[in-house]
């Protein structure tokens, strides 16, 4: 059987990733090269929005929009339309019972009269004491059955959205189905409460009570999210009152249900709802500014809102420990922003997923993480930047994307054998084939190939080197702004003995008040240690046993430091930190450096802070060691430790 490979021409790459997220973990690279961690890179990078210019917005762009609504929402009204409108539609019939009473000289009419002067002052009294009133008037008692009939629609429009239309007129036959309803829906609960459920009771119950709830809901839990969110509303629009509203209202809100005969269901249903959503703010007061009074319905509504506005900006926020895209409830976002915000926030999401499903991203015990491929290609990131800034004209300090072999070509080429490292050489391993008779002729002529046919090229050993690499980790090197520099040279240098100098071994050590070795895959998410303490004879203990493992490598050290040596290493093993520097840190501290002086390891310091005592101690370990001292700005840290590196590369 034949096979072919080639370039695929029949669509788009089936091979491929659905998005290619490289753009954002370069975005994320420069935040993190700039000192960031991980977490905080892509946190940003989601906030501002999908590089590259896409018409998508970002989270600010939502939280922006989300707290401009809620704004406008607080500017709408007041919460006491309802009680208003119950005290004007109240005075209007007692005045129009007024009017019909005064004319008439009877004892009667006195007498009612003075019914009327001892109405209580609280509105759900009187239209409860009225309630068995004789009125006199026929205007007025069309009057308080508007007044009746307004309490019943907002009172249960209150708890249910779809009510107050389906209350519009008053019909005894419409109040009974509602009964019903409540019937229904709390029996349908109780099921559920003992697992005898099922989705077949749902959709019957929808069959027959559908029109009642224009959310449309598709499952039980969903209802029940509507209904609790109305709830809970409902119960903050009170506690958001005066305390004599707040009375007056709940008096009217009792009255009304027991008159409607819905007192009980409904204080089954509250409970309920209680029960399933206790994580709802049910009591938790809002302030409306707003000059225009809200019916009861409106009002519940726009607290309903606020509510969800409210949890939708702290998910927008992201900024609380394992935020993730994930916990921003889509449902909420298209109530709130509308469905092209959903469009955005999964494209945002997409960026997410697709970091940790393209190996640039790991979570870890819910801690965000970076993989070795990201910090590979954070490492080529800081070393472009530093390439940038070099001299382009100077030879050997150009950027190669090629690793190369670990060794220089003879020229000269022999027989390929296992374990062979070296690259093949294609034309004598053809050539091979060919002469030993291994082409067939016709429409493709082909060759074929014995293992005996190949050939490696040859090469040179080159002169591998020890690298060690000791960067401070101490507090003062994020007071100083020094720390995001140290971090982005110690990427660049190690991505720079990765791909041009593969054959050599480095290490990189942190050090504050211990030392310790870092792994390439933990630089880029790596911070500085709110510790006191320089430990630098800790951290050449440690470089002095990575040169020992590689005797016969050239040994190459570079410390990265804003101070002198502030603490040193016990016989115990435990940290001993004085400042200023005690004369036992100082004498243990030299002693390593003399220990890599015989070791023939050249150190060279890159100061990057200018006090009296740094100068003092690194001209002591300049003189002792035969390195150099640099003094560069932070700016250009990178570029002096990697062009010391390269020189001393080509002068080996």
């Amino acid at each position: 059987m034949a096979f072919r490979y080639g370039e695929y021409h029949d669509g788009p790459d089936p091979l491929a990733p659905p998005y290619d997220v490289r753009a954002a973990l370069d975005e994320m690279g420069d935040a993190i090269l700039s000192g960031s961690t991980p977490v905080h890179a892509l946190r940003d990078l989601l906030k501002r929005g999908l590089p590259g210019g896409q018409d998508r917005r970002g989270l600010d762009d939502m939280l922006k929009e989300v707290r401009r609504r809620r704004r406008d929402l607080r500017e709408r009204g007041r919460l006491d339309g309802t009680l208003e409108r119950a005290r004007a539609l109240l005075d209007k019939a007692i005045g129009q019972e007024r009017a019909e009473l005064f004319p008439d000289p009877s004892d009667e009419a006195r007498l009612r009269e003075s019914e009327l002067d001892a109405l209580p002052e609280d509105t759900a009294s009187a239209i409860q004491e009225l309630s068995s009133y004789e009125w006199r008037s026929a205007a007025a008692r069309q009057t308080f059955e508007e007044l009746r009939d307004l309490l019943r629609r907002e009172v249960l429009d209150s708890q249910f959205r779809g009510l107050r239309d389906a209350l519009a007129n008053p019909d005894p036959a419409a109040m009974q189905r509602v009964r019903q309803m409540m019937s229904d829906l709390n029996d349908m609960l109780d099921r559920d409460s003992r697992g005898e459920h099922t989705q077949d009771d749902f959709d019957n119950f929808m069959a027959k009570y559908g029109d009642l709830f224009p959310e449309k809901p598709r499952t039980l839990d969903e209802l029940v999210d509507i209904l609790a969110r109305r709830a809970a509303a409902t119960q903050r629009m009170l506690a958001s009152m005066t305390p004599r509203q707040r009375e007056e209202l709940g008096n009217l809100i009792n009255q009304t249900l027991d008159q409607a005969g819905l007192s009980d269901q409904m204080r089954r249903l509250g409970e309920a709802l209680y029960a399933r959503r206790p994580d709802l703010a049910w009591n938790a007061p809002e302030r409306l500014t707003g000059e225009e009074p809200l019916a009861m319905g409106d009002a519940v509504t726009a607290l309903e809102e606020l509510a969800d506005l409210t949890q939708l900006e702290t998910a927008l926020r992201q900024d609380y420990p394992g935020a993730r895209l994930d916990d921003i409830d889509e449902a909420a976002v298209r109530r709130a922003l509308g469905r092209s915000a959903v469009d955005d926030l999964e494209a945002l999401k997409r960026i997410e997923r697709e970091l940790e499903e393209q190996g640039y991203l790991l979570r870890r015990r819910g801690k965000l993480e970076l993989t070795p491929k990201a910090v590979r290609r954070l490492g080529e990131t800081a070393l472009r930047r530093v390439f940038a800034s070099l001299d382009g004209g100077r030879r050997g300090d150009h950027d190669q994307h090629d690793a190369g072999s670990a060794g220089e070509l003879t020229g000269s080429s022999r027989p390929w054998r296992f374990g062979d490292e070296q690259p093949i050489d294609v034309v004598r391993t053809l050539v091979n084939g060919v002469r030993g008779g291994g082409v067939s002729l016709g429409e493709r002529p082909k060759v074929r190939l014995t293992v005996d046919d190949f050939e490696v090229a040859e090469t040179e050993r080159r002169s591998a080197a020890a690298v060690c690499l000791l960067v401070d980790l101490s507090y003062s090197m994020a007071l100083r702004g020094t720390w995001a520099a140290a971090k982005q040279t110690a990427l660049a240098l190690q991505a720079l003995v990765a791909s041009k100098f593969p054959q050599d071994a480095v290490q990189i050590v942190g050090f504050s008040n211990y030392a310790r070795v870092l792994q390439p895959d933990e630089l880029a998410g790596l911070d500085w240690d709110m510790v006191q303490g320089t430990n630098l004879h800790h951290a050449l203990l440690i470089a002095g046993r990575h040169l020992d493992r590689h005797p016969d490598f050239e040994p190459v050290v570079l410390v990265v430091t804003d101070g002198e040596p502030t603490a040193h290493l016990m016989r115990d093993g435990r940290s001993a930190f004085e400042w200023p520097p005690s004369h036992e840190t100082l004498e243990l501290t030299l002693a390593e450096v003399d220990k890599m002086t015989r070791r023939r390891a050249t150190i060279n310091i890159f100061m990057l802070a200018a006090d009296d005592r740094l100068k003092e101690f690194v001209d002591e370990v300049a003189r002792r060691n035969g390195g150099r001292v640099f003094s560069p700005d932070a700016e250009r840290l990178g570029e002096y430790v990697v062009s010391d590196f390269l020189r001393l590369r080509r002068s080996r």
